[in-house]
């Protein structure tokens, strides 16, 4: 099988169903981590995860279907309530124990860790 070079990091890690599985696996270690499930206290985890997926899935060059905040925004409530570079770097963490647990090869994990890692000054408001 040859693989296109327009392929979309949304394709190369699997599609709708990687995202979804990813998505379920992070929000249980995250909501797990005493570190950061403070955050997430308030928040319907169903929607969240939902948000989350659409988000992903734009991020990553799947169909646009985010229709969420932007990053600053949605996030202004939680750096009020202190989160710091502390808490994203645990965010990331999950993140990619996330995709070694689900057997996605290390570039892509890469290459996802890269577009998380842009986001790091609007969600923390910098």
């Amino acid at each position: 099988m040859s693989e296109s070079k327009s392929e979309s990091l949304f394709d190369k890690i699997g599609g709708e169903a990687a995202v979804d599985a990813a998505v379920e696996l992070f929000y249980r270690k995250v909501l797990a981590d005493h570190r950061i499930n403070r955050f997430f206290d308030n928040t319907n985890m169903e929607e969240q995860a939902a948000k989350q997926k659409a988000f992903l899935t734009m991020a990553f060059g799947g169909p646009n279907n985010y229709s969420g905040q932007d990053m600053r925004e949605g996030h202004a409530h939680l750096v009020k309530r202190g989160l710091d570079d502390s808490h994203f770097d645990a965010v990331m963490e999950h993140l990619e124990a996330t995709l070694v647990e689900l057997n996605v090869p290390a570039d892509l994990i890469a290459e996802v860790a890269a577009i998380a890692e842009s986001t790091r000054a609007d969600v923390l408001g910098k």
